[in-house]
C-alpha cells in the first residue's frame, strides 16, 4: 500500500511540475519509476536474473 502513495506522489509531483514548467519530460518521470520498481522486484527473486527474465516472458 506504501508504494501506492509514493506513486502517485511521485505523479502528482512530476504533473504538477511539467503544467507549471510547460515541459513534457517531467511526465516521463512515473513511468520510468514503475519501470525501476518492476526491476528491483525482478532483482529481488532468489533465481538468477537473466532466469527469471526468461521465465516471466515464457509465460506469455
Amino acid at each position: 500500500m506504501v508504494i501506492l502513495w509514493i506513486m502517485l506522489a511521485i505523479t502528482g509531483f512530476s504533473l504538477f511540475f511539467a503544467l507549471r514548467k510547460k515541459k513534457a519530460q517531467f511526465l516521463l518521470i512515473p513511468f520510468l519509476s514503475i519501470l525501476l520498481y518492476f526491476i528491483v522486484q525482478i532483482a529481488l527473486v532468489p533465481a538468477p536474473f537473466f532466469d527469471t527474465i526468461k521465465f516471466i516472458f515464457s509465460l506469455a
